[in-house]
């Protein structure tokens, strides 16, 4: 009688938020497949960032956030929309992945095959990151520059808890905004104003 080879044990690690671990790109995708209930990204070092489920007032507010992005893509029928499940690979080597993505039909047209894998190698043009009560305001400004310095036109950064918004564009100095009524997608989502009033709720 063949005994069936036996699973190794699965161990639960802790690790000290002062920890860094490094790991490759051939590593990262890895752990992204076995870890799908996280979302996992790197930074342009290799170190690995681990970001827990979102609690339920953030998954609201995502979702009424794409619901509107949805609806001026169905219409412009233009580049491609993602939300916080995708990654993509910057050209710095960070592996991110912003709440709500936009990318444009000339940098996602341009690339092949082998370049869209399941990080594409693309910086969105359109970016949008919450404000969680366990995220701090001055990393998510340091994630928003990044995407800036990578290739992103369009980003904001939405803080609910204080009803405040930083956009940022590319070659300008950041605006803030309090408690504003709506965001413009400006030329570079032509069309498109988020109704912040079904978002702060």
């Amino acid at each position: 009688m063949v005994q069936a080879p036996t699973q190794p044990e699965t161990l639960l690690l802790e690790l000290p938020l002062d920890l860094q671990l490094s790991v490759t790109l051939e590593q990262f995708a890895v752990l992204a497949a076995s870890n799908r209930e996280l979302q996992l990204e790197r930074t342009a070092k290799g170190e690995l960032i681990v970001n827990p489920p979102t609690g339920w007032e953030t998954g609201k507010r995502n979702f009424a956030l794409i619901g509107q992005l949805y609806r001026w893509h169905e219409g412009y029928q233009q580049g491609e929309a993602f939300d916080s499940s995708a990654g993509f690979t910057l050209p710095n080597g960070a592996i991110l992945s912003p709440d709500v993505c936009w990318v444009s039909p000339g940098r996602w047209d341009a690339l092949t095959d082998e370049e869209r894998g399941t990080f594409p190698q693309v910086c969105p043009d359109f970016v949008v990151e919450w404000r969680s009560a366990s995220d701090s305001l001055q990393s998510l400004q340091a994630k928003m520059q990044e995407y800036l310095e990578n290739g992103a036109k369009l980003g904001w950064l939405i803080d609910p808890q204080n009803q405040v918004v930083e956009v940022y564009r590319a070659g300008l100095a950041v605006e803030v905004l309090s408690n504003p009524a709506e965001l413009s997608g400006e030329e570079v989502l032509p069309g498109f104003l988020l109704n912040l009033g079904r978002v702060w709720g």
